[in-house]
């Protein structure tokens, strides 16, 4: 098993939309950022690609690169999917918070954990989405910006045994059973 964590923070400014885990968020106020800005999907990105030691959402994703101007995080979270399928990853669980004073976000953490979910093929039970405030504490508290922090828990492929005669030939882990 291998655990990442991630983290991510963004500033709150007019004339942006607030987005956050693909949800389009009503308030007076977004995140400023090269792609969405969403602050969830970069965290959780970011806790994937660490657990996997594949470097981190900068690297694969440069603000720099005009192929991300505006972008959804989550067509950049089904390209981390797949490098993770690619190099034998299979995602356990994705347990995200959401750390902003304002808007409260209860109602919209369903749909977050579900569109994390679909964009890596997971079941929505195995992602968690919270959040919370910070008692209007720091530049979270005070409105400046939203920040997210994940933690995801990653299994090697070869770790599985699936009692398949094609899987025990020496590919999956299980060598020696069904021989």
């Amino acid at each position: 098993m291998r655990i990442g964590q991630g983290y991510d923070v963004h500033r709150l400014v007019e004339g942006r939309e607030l987005i956050l885990g693909g949800v389009l968020i009503p308030y007076e106020k977004g995140l400023l950022g090269h792609s969405d800005a969403d602050v969830l999907v970069h965290a959780v990105m970011d806790a994937l690609l660490g657990a996997a030691a594949l470097g981190d959402i900068g690297e694969h994703f440069p603000d720099s690169d005009p192929a991300y101007q505006g972008i959804s995080s989550l067509k950049l979270l089904e390209h981390v999917g797949k490098l993770l399928d690619e190099n034998h990853y299979v995602i356990e669980n994705i347990d995200a918070t959401i750390i902003a004073q304002r808007p409260r976000l209860a109602a919209y953490r369903p749909q977050m954990a579900e569109n994390i979910a679909h964009a890596l093929g997971l079941k929505p039970r195995q992602v968690s989405v919270k959040a919370t405030t910070e008692e209007g504490l720091g530049f979270t508290g005070n409105g400046e910006g939203i920040s997210s922090q994940a933690i995801a828990l990653l299994t090697e492929v070869a770790n599985y045994c699936y009692d398949d005669a094609e899987c025990c030939k020496g590919m999956c882990g299980c060598e020696g059973r069904n021989a």
